[in-house]
C-alpha cells in the first residue's frame, strides 16, 4: 500500500534521486535543499511504498491563494497503481487547507498520459507555452483548475 506525506529535508536526496532518473533536465540538488530550507511558498509530497521507499513526489508553490505544480515524478518501477493521482490527490488536499482556489501545471504537449491525469483530476486547458522545455523546445500545455 501506498502512503502520501509532506516531504520533510531528510527526503531531499531520495527526491533528486527520482528527479534524476525521471527527467531530461533534472533539478539539482541544491535546488531541491532550497525549496526545503528558504522558499517559504513550497510544499512537496512523496509517495512511499511498502518498505518505505520513496518512489515518487509532488512539488508545489503557494502563493496566496493560487498553487503551482513545480514538479511531479514517480520511479518507472511505481507506475501503473495510481501513484501519481495520489500525489495529485494529496497536494490537491493541502492546497485547499492552506486556502488555495486556484491550481495550475504545465505538461508536455506530448504527455498525453499526464494530461488525461490531470483532466480526471478536472484541470481544463488554459494555453500553450511555446518553447518552454529547454531539452528540446517542446512546447508545454498550461492547464488548470478551481478547487
Amino acid at each position: 500500500m501506498i502512503k502520501y506525506r509532506q516531504m520533510t529535508i531528510a527526503d531531499v536526496e531520495a527526491v533528486h534521486g527520482i528527479e534524476e532518473a525521471v527527467f531530461a533536465t533534472p533539478w539539482t540538488l541544491d535546488a531541491f535543499y532550497h525549496e526545503m530550507t528558504t522558499n517559504t511558498q513550497a510544499t512537496y509530497v512523496v509517495a512511499v511504498d511498502e518498505t518505505d521507499a520513496i518512489i515518487g513526489f509532488c512539488g508545489m508553490w503557494i502563493v496566496l491563494d493560487e498553487s503551482q505544480i513545480t514538479n511531479v515524478a514517480v520511479l518507472p518501477a511505481g507506475r501503473g497503481r495510481g501513484t501519481g493521482e495520489g500525489l495529485m490527490r494529496e497536494a490537491i488536499r493541502i492546497a485547499k487547507e492552506k486556502g488555495v482556489i486556484v491550481m495550475s501545471l504545465e505538461v508536455r504537449v506530448t504527455n498525453t498520459v499526464a494530461q488525461n491525469l490531470y483532466r480526471k483530476l478536472g484541470f481544463q486547458e488554459g494555453g500553450i507555452r511555446k518553447g518552454y522545455y529547454t531539452d528540446n523546445q517542446e512546447d508545454a500545455l498550461v492547464m488548470w483548475v478551481n478547487l
